[in-house]
């Protein structure tokens, strides 16, 4: 199915940003992660985007399936260069930081973020983020993944879990322009997370934390580990106060769900 992409109108929602990014949008693909990293390996740019309409093989987190339908979601994949891969910790807190801002700024109220890289809209999903990266000595290609959905439809429905779209809120914007708006604010949280990391973004990722000071259960493949989240620290790592004490916990196979039983 041909979904029309405007590049006019996202260059003039980008304003001067505009020479940063080289986007393409295309109808259809397997992933724009997939796709994007295979054009960082043949040497493309920081700043390059894809865009899709559709994804036949769109990946979220630990492998799910990432549901959409051609024009009711926004997925796309940027790629950004970094000359320190070792500085990398807290990087899809960092990203949803952008997002959040992004979402306020297009006047979307109650947008909140879950450790480590969902976006919560009124206490549902509304995306998440999948940041993929390939390294050649102390440099990484990041491709940063993110998918949200614009309007309900019938395979949204159909997700086994609490899911919100944009049009919940209000009429979405337009594909470009969400997408200006997005890239604008990433490319502001990217400049100041190469220079210092994830600290300059800690407090405020703490006051957006969905979860934050409640009653949680971490399960990977081998654990469940209940207590009160505390939020993160300046590294990104998730702060989980059990009756063992004060667990710090990384990101990966973790799964964070509130967990009302606890107390």
């Amino acid at each position: 199915m041909t979904v029309a992409f405007d590049y006019d109108q996202l260059r003039l929602a980008l304003g001067p940003l505009a020479t940063r990014f080289d986007v393409d949008h295309l109808d259809a693909c397997a992933s724009t992660n997939t796709e994007l990293l295979s054009r960082a390996q043949a040497g493309a740019g920081s700043g390059t985007v894809v865009v899709a309409a559709t994804q036949s093989a769109g990946r979220g987190r630990r492998g799910r399936t990432w549901v959409s339908t051609p024009g009711d979601s926004l997925t796309f994949s940027l790629l950004w260069r970094f000359d320190d891969a070792r500085a990398l910790a807290g990087l899809s807190l960092g990203i949803g930081i952008a997002i959040a801002r992004a979402l306020t700024s297009l006047g979307v109220a109650d947008v909140w973020l879950k450790w480590p890289n969902d976006i919560w809209l009124a206490g549902r999903k509304l995306g998440g983020v999948l940041v993929e990266s390939s390294l050649t000595g102390e440099r990484a290609a990041v491709v940063i993944g993110i998918g949200l959905n614009l309007r309900r439809s019938a395979a949204l429905d159909a997700v086994d879990q609490p899911v919100a779209a944009l049009d919940d809120a209000g009429s979405p914007p337009s594909r470009e322009v969400l997408l200006a708006v997005l890239l604008s604010q990433l490319a502001l949280v990217l400049d100041l997370f190469e220079r210092h990391g994830f600290a300059p973004f800690h407090e405020e990722w703490q006051d957006l934390h969905a979860l934050q000071e409640r009653p949680v259960r971490l399960v990977d493949d081998e654990r469940v580990l209940r207590g009160i989240c505390r939020g993160v620290d300046e590294h990104g790592a998730l702060l989980l106060d059990t009756e063992a004490g004060m667990l710090r916990l990384l990101g990966g196979e973790l799964s964070l769900r509130e967990d009302p039983c606890t107390s």
